[in-house]
């Protein structure tokens, strides 16, 4: 029989620096979750300790905020979530280690086993460092999972290097859309009155998390991460106020032809949930390009140009993404 997994994707409204309150959604997801035998469940990047406020923190702040990781005690609550639901589940917070800071996603699965993902294209603190490795592991489901967190999908090479590590599902928390940006081609800022309004007029914000500063400008790109990579992806992001902005939700589940198995764009937390059928992978499109690959012409993409600019750079140089 062709290896089957079920997957959940969150979208959830954090609250800034409050733990408490975040983990209490996390643990009712959980429920909901099991209830549906779920396997693997994300949640968003950034979700345990809240996420755009840290550009506003001195370095004091972020350390005093952040936790070690698979000892400090989010680490330690996750891993008692993922013992009591057989879950594996991922989540974002800020990491300490060795008092360096990471943009750190955490996943403690039902075997006692914990991996982490540092963000690679970190850009929100000039006190948070970048990761400098992709991550790709094995599941106690049967599964091979890489994690790219949000800015880490933009660049191609880091999904198609997930992919040739023979990960089969991308997990992919973010914290994205409704962002600020001088360019008026990609996304831009909603109304926060809007989110403010939306249980009297939820046909307004639905309107602005559906259009071009949420799902539409995703539906440029994401899709076809997973069809040109022959890989699942699972988008988690949140949702409502993050700081300044208002964050997009539209979690969904993507398969490796690029089809939409489960999404939501409600302006509420909420969860999708998909059945990944893994035997579609093997002669998916994306898979069987790759067995055509060139290698011996990609030299230059591992040679410096002499225009590369750290993510934090380009991020703020005003014209945003």
């Amino acid at each position: 029989m062709p290896a089957k997994i079920v997957a959940a994707s969150v979208q959830f409204e954090h609250a800034n620096g409050d733990k408490e309150r975040n983990f209490a959604k996390i643990e009712a997801f959980v429920r909901e979750a099991a209830l549906q035998k779920v396997e693997i469940l994300l949640f968003p990047e950034g979700c345990i300790t809240g996420y755009w406020f840290w550009r506003n923190l001195t370095e004091a702040q972020l350390k005093e905020l952040a936790e070690p990781l698979f000892t400090g005690p989010s680490s330690m609550r996750l891993m008692a979530l993922s013992k009591a639901s057989g879950m594996t589940i991922g989540a974002g917070l800020l990491e300490i280690d060795d008092n360096r800071l990471f943009n750190t996603y955490v996943i403690a699965m039902p075997n006692g086993e914990f991996q982490k993902h540092r963000k690679i294209h970190a850009f929100e603190s000039d006190y948070i460092l970048e990761g400098d490795r992709i991550t790709v592991f094995d599941t106690p489901h049967g599964c091979r999972v890489g994690v790219l967190t949000c800015y880490d999908n933009n660049i191609n090479e880091n999904v198609r290097m997930a992919a040739l590590a023979d990960a089969q599902i991308i997990l992919a928390p973010h914290q994205t859309g409704g962002c600020s940006s001088a360019d008026p081609n990609i996304m831009g800022i909603i109304n926060a009155k809007l989110w403010e309004e939306r249980h009297t007029n939820p046909s307004a914000i639905e309107a602005e998390l559906k259009g071009p500063k949420g799902r539409e400008w995703l539906m440029r790109w994401l899709p076809s991460r997973a069809h040109d990579n022959g890989v699942f992806y699972i988008f988690s992001n949140g949702v409502g106020r993050d700081d300044d902005e208002i964050r997009t939700g539209n979690a969904m589940i993507i398969d490796p032809y690029g089809r939409i198995l489960a999404e939501t764009w409600v302006a509420d937390d909420a969860m999708v949930v998909a059945e990944l059928d893994l035997s579609l992978i093997e002669n998916c499109t994306g898979q069987r390009w790759n067995k055509t690959r060139r290698p011996e012409l990609y030299g230059p993409l591992a040679v410096p140009t002499g225009r590369e600019v750290r993510t934090r750079e380009l991020r703020f140089d005003g014209k945003g993404a």
